[in-house]
């Protein structure tokens, strides 16, 4: 989330994420960032991957709940996989909402408005800190009468201020119905070296400065909602696929997911 300048003059979070996930939209900029962190912190390439890969295990899993509706806020740019198709590949009458206000994401929207016929996709240029006008401009695609899967994936930890991020997910989560999920990943300081990433990428020159938060930080964005095992826990954790080597190792994003009662 948050501007750019259109010659990519400084890295932003989007199109870094872009290069980590193996995408092609980045400048050199953003790649000799992503770069400086990853030499730092080597886990920080596992940690983006695990949290696209928890993407497609959560709504596969909503959507077997019954979940026909998302709203994807901070959206990020297009990779294989986004949350229509994984949707709407396994329920054709999906309806979902991205939500971004990376001019470059923009310039990509029309990639993500590909919809079967039956379901809906649109793409709305607003800032998560407008919680009120992505409510109202969202209700034009989704039904706010049905349970709707609210996702805040890597996002959260761009708004710094504890309080202002407290209160931009309550009022999200306040305005959907009963049945609806509230689906979050954030950057975890219980991870050891989420610290030296965070100080590396917040050096860079970005206009996005991240502020981690510990699990039990993380887990106070669910009060008030019922949370679904495991719980909040490292991406990579969260239902993995069954493997022979045991439990994924421990990546420095945590995630949970939540029923609205």
């Amino acid at each position: 989330m948050g501007a750019m300048t259109a010659d990519g003059g400084r890295p932003v979070s989007a199109r870094v994420w872009n290069y980590w996930l193996g995408g092609k939209d980045h400048y050199e900029v953003d790649r000799r960032a992503g770069d400086e962190v990853a030499r730092h912190v080597p886990g920080i390439v596992a940690a983006a991957r695990a949290d696209r890969q928890f993407l497609a295990r959560c709504v596969a899993r909503l959507v077997d709940r019954g979940v026909r509706q998302f709203l994807d806020v901070g959206t990020g740019l297009p990779t294989a996989d986004n949350t229509h198709e994984i949707a709407q590949r396994l329920a054709p009458d999906a309806r979902i909402v991205y939500v971004d206000n990376d001019p470059l994401v923009l310039t990509h929207a029309r990639a993500l408005l590909t919809s079967t016929p039956e379901g809906a996709t649109s793409y709305l240029d607003a800032d998560v800190r407008d919680p009120e006008r992505i409510l109202r401009e969202a209700a034009a695609t989704l039904d706010t009468g049905e349970p709707i899967a609210l996702m805040l994936l890597a996002i959260v930890h761009l708004i710094t201020d504890a309080d202002e991020a407290r209160a931009i997910v309550a009022r999200l989560v306040d305005a959907l119905p009963s049945g609806s999920y509230l689906v979050l990943s954030h950057a975890c300081l219980d991870v050891e070296s989420t610290r030296t990433a965070v100080r590396v990428w917040n050096d860079s020159g970005t206009p996005h400065p991240l502020r981690p938060r510990t699990a039990a930080e993380i887990a106070g964005f669910f009060t008030g909602l019922d949370l679904v095992e495991p719980g909040v826990v490292s991406c990579s954790r969260w239902h993995p696929a069954p493997n022979a080597w045991g439990e994924p190792a421990e990546v420095m994003t945590f995630c949970g997911v939540a029923r609205k009662p």
